[in-house]
């Protein structure tokens, strides 16, 4: 009974879903939904891999496509394309975002210890986003550190509408 208890305490819970052909995972802690793309409001001379904002409930949420972000040809919607609410804190606030993906997959559980490290690709390409590596049913997953992958100054966008909407309110 002792040696369940220790196995089922280092499981973490994770996401997987596909962006292109590849398939990627994050912690189930950091995602907040799931939701169908709705109409996307576009914002000018944002990033190019920011597809705009989204208003979800009455807040501001910015939506980045991970295709792009993540160095792959831009997301296609199609039905089974989706976002993934995403909250990550940072020191001073909490950050709430979406990234569109083209399909959410399955919550699956992994020993944390049983992530391999991502490969070595040489110094001018820069992994470390990449939590570690994984195999799920004979296809490779990379596990993303939601962290590091998405900084809080990438997302800033939100923070300056949402002040933008109050002043006009006053």
């Amino acid at each position: 009974m002792i040696s369940e208890l220790n196995l089922t305490a280092d499981l973490d819970s994770y996401l997987s879903f596909h962006i292109k052909k590849e398939v990627f995972a994050i912690e189930v802690g950091k995602v907040i939904e799931i939701m169908e793309v709705p109409n996307i409001t576009f914002i000018p001379k944002a990033p190019k891999y920011m597809k705009g904002v989204i208003n979800l409930r009455g807040k501001v949420i910015p939506v980045i496509d991970a295709g792009l972000k993540f160095g792959l040809d831009p997301i296609e919607l199609t039905i089974n394309s989706c976002i993934i609410i995403i909250k990550l804190e940072s020191s001073d606030n909490e950050i709430e975002f979406g990234i569109i993906v083209d399909q959410v997959l399955e919550v699956f559980e992994l020993n944390s210890n049983k992530l391999q490290a991502s490969p070595d690709v040489g110094s001018e390409y820069n992994l470390d986003y990449i939590k570690g590596i994984t195999k799920i049913d004979e296809e490779i997953t990379m596990v993303i550190d939601i962290d590091k992958a998405f900084k809080a100054g990438e997302i800033k966008i939100k923070n300056e509408i949402n002040q933008e909407t109050k002043k006009t309110k006053k």
